[in-house]
């Protein structure tokens, strides 16, 4: 571990935003599924959710550009479970659904603890989703073409939500809780090793100032 790579680690962590994620229901183009994860990173998401009902996530290496290793992602079998799960952490289920009282997606807080839903890429927001929103955005179409690729369409939302951060001052302080930050860190800096230990069911271990571990962890690594 380089002091470099560590600062870099440090620096990307304290702007990282654990109130602002995304819900991708059903999402299955693994191009669109990395190209939003990418975004996510961009923005400083901590965590993405997704539901898919067979448990398993694919990933476009190409278009993740390898923000699959930053950006973690939660998968719920159903979209009941995924919603209660965000709203347990205090977050508002904002969809992007083309529908009448949709509001222009400039014109939403996202200073607040959010979450935003993004249906499938053919289909959209489910009817089951679109009935548990908080609420709805649109982005404005002048065009022939009624609306975004589902990964365009993120970028969109999610930058002006960076924007509105950024002058909020919500990035220039660490938003994650000591314990949380701790984990993060161990996960980017010790990946193969961060995996072997929840494999095994084993605490990470500390880290000094300069990133090398304080504890042992038993077994091969």
């Amino acid at each position: 571990m380089t002091s470099e790579r560590l600062a870099r680690l440090k620096a990307v962590l304290e702007r990282r935003q654990p109130d602002l994620t995304v819900l991708l229901e059903n999402v299955h183009k693994p191009h669109n599924f990395s190209a939003i994860l990418r975004t996510c990173d961009a923005v400083g998401v901590l965590e993405a959710h997704a539901v898919t009902p067979t448990g398993s996530l694919k990933r476009h290496h190409a278009a993740s550009g390898g923000s699959g290793k930053w950006v973690g992602v939660r998968a719920h079998r159903s979209l009941a479970s995924a919603l209660a799960a965000l709203r347990r952490e205090g977050l508002r289920i904002l969809a992007a659904h083309l529908r009448p009282d949709a509001r222009d997606f400039r014109e939403e807080d996202y200073t607040r603890p959010t979450a935003v839903l993004l249906g499938q890429e053919r289909l959209g927001v489910s009817a089951e989703a679109e009935a548990a929103c908080d609420g709805f955005v649109r982005i404005p179409m002048l065009g022939f073409v009624g609306s975004l690729n589902v990964s365009v369409a993120a970028a969109l939302i999610l930058f002006e939500a960076q924007r509105q951060r950024g002058a909020a001052g919500l990035y220039d302080r660490p938003r994650l809780d000591p314990e949380t930050a701790r984990r993060q860190l161990f996960e980017w800096a010790y990946p193969e090793l961060a995996a072997y230990c929840r494999d095994h069911g084993l605490a990470f271990p500390r880290l000094d100032e300069a990133g090398e571990m304080l504890d042992a962890v038993p077994g091969p690594r």
